[in-house]
C-alpha cells in the first residue's frame, strides 16, 4: 500500500503539472511549423509499448552491458545502478512517465487553451498587460476548470500506478519499492489461481478511488469549481 500510494503521488503531484506546463509553453509559440513539429516529436513516445520503453532502459542502463555504463567505465566513472538500487526507482518511474506520457497529457490542455477567444489577449495587450500577465489573468484561468476536472479523475485512479511500467522494471533487489497493489495480486493472485483474492483487491481499489472521486468532487463544488457532475 505505502509503494502503491508513493507511486501515485509522484504521479500526481509531479507528473501531473507537467503536460499543463507544456500545453501553456506550446500556446505562446507564434510559429506554426514549429507548434507541430514539437508536438508530432512529444505525441510520438505515447504509441511505443512500455516493453520497448523497458527495453531500452536495460539496453542504456544495464549494470554490465549497458551503453551508459560503458561509457562511464571507459571514462573511469563508477557505474550506475539505475534497475537494481532501490534508491533510483521512483526517479526512474517519474523519468519514464514524463517522456512516454507528457505529450499525450498535453492535448486535453492544448484544446482548451484554443477555445479561448483572441479577443481576451488583444484587449489586455492594448491595456499594457505584458506576457506573464496575460498568462496569470487569462491563460491559466482558462485553464482551471479543466485542470479541476482531471486532477479529480486521477484521484479517482489513484491506486492504479501501471501494472505493465512497474513489472518490467520490477527486480528481486528493487521489490522492496516497487511491488505495489498490482504486482502483488499477480504474484499472489492471479499466479496462484486465488482468483477470489485478486477480486477481493479489485473492489478494495475501486472503493478507494471512489471515495476520493466522490470527496473531492465535493470539495471542487464548495469551492466554485464544476466538478466532474
Amino acid at each position: 500500500m505505502r509503494n502503491t500510494f508513493v507511486l501515485s503521488g509522484i504521479n500526481l503531484f509531479f507528473f501531473f503539472p507537467i503536460p499543463i506546463a507544456m500545453a501553456i509553453l506550446l500556446n505562446e509559440v507564434k510559429l506554426p511549423w514549429v507548434r507541430k513539429l514539437v508536438q508530432t516529436t512529444i505525441y510520438i513516445p505515447h504509441f511505443v509499448s512500455w516493453v520497448v520503453v523497458a527495453g531500452i532502459t536495460v539496453v542504456l542502463f544495464a549494470t554490465q552491458d549497458g551503453g551508459i555504463n560503458k561509457l562511464l567505465a571507459e571514462h573511469g566513472r563508477q557505474r550506475m545502478e539505475l534497475l537494481t538500487d532501490p534508491s533510483y526507482f521512483q526517479a526512474l518511474f517519474l523519468t519514464q512517465n514524463i517522456w512516454k506520457e507528457m505529450g499525450w497529457g498535453t492535448i486535453i490542455f492544448l484544446a482548451s487553451l484554443a477555445s479561448v477567444d483572441p479577443g481576451l489577449y488583444e484587449a489586455a495587450y492594448v491595456d499594457g498587460a505584458g506576457r506573464w500577465r496575460q498568462l496569470w489573468h487569462i491563460t491559466l484561468p482558462s485553464l482551471r476548470t479543466i485542470v479541476v476536472i482531471m486532477f479529480i479523475l486521477r484521484l479517482g485512479q489513484i491506486m492504479d500506478v501501471g501494472f505493465e511500467q512497474i513489472f518490467l522494471l520490477q527486480n528481486s533487489l528493487n521489490l522492496s519499492v516497487s511491488d505495489v497493489f498490482d504486482t502483488y495480486v499477480y504474484r499472489n493472485g492471479v499466479q496462484h489461481g486465488e482468483f477470489g483474492f485478486t477480486t477481493a483487491m479489485g473492489l478494495f481499489k475501486s472503493v478507494v478511488g471512489l471515495v476520493l472521486l466522490l470527496t473531492f468532487n465535493r470539495l471542487a463544488k464548495k469551492f466554485g469549481e464544476e466538478g466532474v457532475y
